[in-house]
């Protein structure tokens, strides 16, 4: 596959997307290619670990292709969408259990779906050029592939305002937020990956190489976000932005302005509803599946991609243009799927 480039190099299993022109955006194939990769090294004693990269260095990958999801939804085609997410989130659930080390390379752009490959191994390597986020909420969906699980577990009310407003994370703000662990500088990455394929010491191969990482902005801001992010729903946080005249209130209030109102109600109930000592990623799926699968039919996500991606105007009309999102709303897509739920 020209997309994607799987084999296997000394004692690991490498995966290296390569879809440099289009940010390495990962299609249905890719993804179900990954899967068969993993599934064949788990039990293959000669793979000590998998390693994860991409070409260019733009991105690690910038998402999931969404044409498609885009062209069967628009033909009221809502079971493609539903099972090309099921088995992304069977991929991401796979990715974080995994037996072996799964060591990923996180350069340029790592949002939505690339997050979901890269960002639940065991080694999640940042750089200079990295930019982590989980922009769903301007498309009409909600953090996902599961990425809630870490926004919930992110410190304080992080999760709340990275979910609502898709800002992107460097290298010092995604270690902070959890989203990755070390810091190596770009122009040392070919030799730890060199490092790595000769087997050994992973742990050692990788922290040898590992530097401070830079000053986390989003740590300095954790007070405000806080103060801010700690409401029940959207329209909690909406009135606290809205009074305070701060810089900080106003910028945030203009990354909202640009995000689907359902999608950003449900992003803050559905982490309301996981972050407790009960909180696991089979729970996090589960619940980003509930409004995945409906999202098609019930949501945004079809206006978003048109306004984002087919027609460009970036001018999509949302339901609840006026930002008042009733809970029935919010409650009518996170309600369990029943025999339609998602099964990994």
């Amino acid at each position: 596959m020209s997309d994607i480039h799987i084999r296997t190099e000394g004692r690991a299993g490498r995966i290296t997307l390569q879809r440099p022109d289009a940010l390495n955006a990962m299609t249905y194939d890719m993804c179900l290619a990954i899967e068969a990769a993993m599934d064949r090294w788990r039990s293959d004693a000669g793979i000590d670990l998998v390693m994860l990269d991409a070409e260019g260095d733009r991105a690690f990958c910038s998402g999931g292709d969404i044409a498609e999801l885009y062209r069967t939804g628009k033909q009221g085609d809502y079971a493609y969408g539903q099972k090309f997410w099921a088995d992304e989130y069977r991929l991401n659930h796979k990715i974080f259990h995994y037996p072996k080390p799964v060591v990923s390379f996180l350069q340029g752009f790592t949002m939505g779906g690339g997050v979901g490959i890269g960002c639940h191994g065991s080694h999640r390597i940042v750089g200079e050029s990295s930019q982590i986020a989980m922009p769903e909420c301007g498309i009409g969906l909600i953090p996902d592939v599961g990425g809630s699980l870490m926004l919930a577990l992110a410190p304080g009310r992080l999760g709340e305002y990275l979910g609502t407003t898709g800002a992107r994370m460097g290298a010092g703000d995604a270690i902070y937020a959890g989203f990755a662990d070390l810091f190596i500088p770009e122009d040392q990455w070919e030799t730890v990956k060199a490092a790595l394929l000769d087997g050994g010491d992973i742990e050692a191969a990788v922290a040898s190489f590992a530097q401070t990482a830079p000053d986390s902005p989003m740590r300095a801001m954790q007070n405000e976000i806080d103060s801010h992010f700690h409401g029940a729903s959207l329209g909690d946080v909406q009135t606290t932005l809205r009074h305070d005249e701060s810089d900080f209130a106003r910028s945030t209030l203009k990354l909202m302005t640009r995000n689907s109102p359902l999608s950003m109600a449900c992003t803050i109930e559905a982490l309301h509803r996981l972050r407790g000592p009960s909180l696991t990623l089979e729970k996090a799926l589960d619940l980003e599946y509930r409004f995945t699968a409906r999202a098609m039919e019930h949501g945004d996500f079809i206006e978003g991609i048109r306004a984002a991606i087919i027609d460009k105007d970036r001018s999509p009309k949302w339901q609840f243009a006026d930002r008042d999102v009733p809970g029935v709303a919010v409650s009518k897509m996170l309600q369990p799927l029943g025999k339609a739920a998602l099964t990994l």
